[in-house]
């Protein structure tokens, strides 16, 4: 199976819910993040993303990192994705506004049955954060 290498980020509200978005074209909605460039950090990478499609200035050294997943990429047939994730501990208190390649941001719980999610947020990260 082809891989694609990602970093994503965990950004909560003080409710709990996790930040998700979805990219233009698309139809799953999956933690805000994206590819690692040739030499980056994903820590970095991941901070790099969250500036560009949400418009965030997080400091890379104030995330705790949460592992390394493999799921089926979401929109990718025949691809899957190795994904640093991270933590941003401090809960945000507004939405962030979609930016760039993404056209939609939402809250959602950690049961989130109503909207469809990449298979990386719905089978490993969300059920993680659960435990």
């Amino acid at each position: 199976m082809k891989e694609i290498r990602i970093a994503a980020m965990v950004l909560r509200n003080a409710a709990g819910d996790v930040l998700s978005v979805r990219k233009q074209g698309t139809h799953a909605f999956m933690l805000p993040g994206g590819k690692v460039e040739t030499g980056e950090d994903p820590r970095h990478t991941a901070c790099r993303e969250i500036q560009e499609e949400l418009g965030l200035l997080i400091d890379p050294d104030t995330l705790e990192y949460f592992g390394e997943f493999t799921a089926p990429a979401a929109n990718e047939p025949g691809w899957n994705v190795r994904c640093d994730v991270f933590i941003l501990p401090k809960p945000l208190d507004i939405l962030p506004r979609a930016r760039a390649e993404i056209v939609e941001s939402v809250w959602c719980s950690l049961t989130e049955e109503t909207r469809q999610l990449a298979p990386l947020s719905r089978d490993i990260v969300f059920p993680a954060l659960c435990n």
